[in-house]
């Protein structure tokens, strides 16, 4: 079948005016303003859906692994020349970009008559700046402090939401000793700096202290429990460590970011797959209404369809017809659910943010969710995506109409006119 034969400047013209003119029964134009409403509502909530899930996967790959380590280097003793080690891991693998020595200790925070556990990290604030945006979500100097101050200590927001804390109060470090059961807890006073709000989950454990004391607080004083890596690709970061492990002598071990926050990161995929399919049987609903509409036109139009037949019209003409018909009722669906499927995914984050304001609630917290906010993150790749899938769905529900359309025979249409 040649497409010359079908679209041409005949069935263009007859197409477009079949499809914009409102000369039909109150029923066709019933149907044919709901199926446009479906693909509108469609492609609008599939783009805004899309953009979301694109925010949650940034947001995390941003803000949660440019706080926590992307990769990382431990010992079972302790490391005590971690300068030799992080020369030695940047030679062996160009792969990464940069490293700086942390101490891990995992305990509890008291304050009054709150308590609450903690993954308390020992940092050197001069390397760590280099690899991690903790700086951003800090009062500026904060570093600084830690440097001067070897009892100050940052918390997450979740947890001085827990402890009731604010920066100036002191608060207890409570370190389990898991060496030897009778060996009574490390105790420690601290003075709280500053609160770190990064508004993701790491808020709600996380806290920072001073590289050396934190060492001497730890199971092995005067040393550092690893180093944590930058590299080049998130997504190799569990071959550098692999690569890195096998070159380093017995006692070494790693970690990356896949085993820490790797089922958020498929999750979020998951949903956004599942999510978008489903939304995408909301397209394919519209586009069945759009073969019921083309049918009611059909019908509404037998009489014009023999008219033109007995004019000149071929088959494939009165085809070429309905299926521009058709398709122009697909394109103004599409382009309209996409014009506000953009416009929703620019303002999605505020519209949200002023809802919880204005109702005085919060529908994402961060001891659930990553983060505690709704991210979006438009991909104009995804726009087109979702605009062609539309348009094709459209495109061939009209084909059976359009068929159904050049079978009419003009003889038994007129008989009754």
């Amino acid at each position: 079948m040649n497409p010359k034969t079908i679209f041409n400047r005949f069935t263009f013209l007859v197409g477009a005016r079949y499809g914009i003119s409102r000369k039909h029964s109150q029923l066709v134009s019933f149907i044919s303003r709901l199926s446009t409403a479906g693909l509108v509502i469609g492609v609008a909530l599939l783009i805004v859906v899309m953009s979301v899930m694109n925010g949650f996967d940034h947001e995390l790959r941003e803000r949660i692994l440019g706080i926590m380590p992307q990769a990382t280097i431990y010992h079972r003793e302790g490391i005590s020349d971690y300068e030799s080690l992080i020369k030695q891991l940047k030679q062996q693998d160009k792969r990464i970009l940069a490293a700086a020595p942390f101490v891990q200790i995992q305990g509890l925070f008291n304050f009054q008559k709150h308590v609450a556990p903690v993954n308390l990290f020992g940092v050197d604030p001069t390397q760590e700046t280099k690899l991690s945006t903790l700086e951003q979500y800090l009062p500026p100097n904060t570093f600084l402090q830690l440097n001067q101050n070897p009892q100050a200590v940052i918390i997450g927001q979740g947890i001085a939401d827990k402890l009731k804390v604010k920066p100036g109060d002191k608060i207890t470090l409570i370190i389990p000793r898991s060496s030897d059961a009778n060996a009574a807890p490390g105790i420690l006073m601290l003075d709280v700096v500053a609160i770190l709000k990064s508004n993701t989950n790491v808020d709600e454990t996380l806290a920072l202290m001073n590289l050396t004391a934190a060492s001497q607080a730890s199971q092995f004083p005067g040393k550092v429990s690893g180093v944590r890596l930058q590299v080049t690709d998130l997504f190799e970061a569990s071959t550098v460590v692999v690569s890195a492990v096998n070159q380093l002598p017995v006692g070494y071990y790693g970690s990356d970011w896949t085993r820490t926050h790797g089922t958020i990161y498929e999750a979020i995929h998951m949903s956004k797959n599942l999510v978008g399919l489903l939304l995408l049987l909301i397209i394919g609903i519209a586009a069945f209404n759009l073969v019921s509409t083309l049918i009611m036109v059909v019908v509404d139009k037998q009489g014009d369809i023999a008219i033109l037949r007995t004019l000149g019209a071929s088959s494939k003409e009165i085809i070429g017809i309905f299926m521009i018909q058709g398709g122009l009722i697909g394109l103004i669906g599409t382009t309209i659910g996409a014009i506000l499927g953009v416009l929703l995914s620019w303002v999605v984050t505020d519209l949200i943010a002023g809802l919880e304001k204005l109702l005085g609630i919060q529908f994402l917290h961060s001891d659930v969710y990553p983060i505690s906010y709704l991210p979006s993150d438009l991909y104009w790749s995804d726009v087109a995506q979702v605009c062609a899938t539309s348009l094709f769905i459209c495109f061939f529900a009209a084909l059976y109409p359009a068929w159904r359309a050049s079978r009419v025979q003009p003889a038994e249409a007129l008989r009754y006119e």
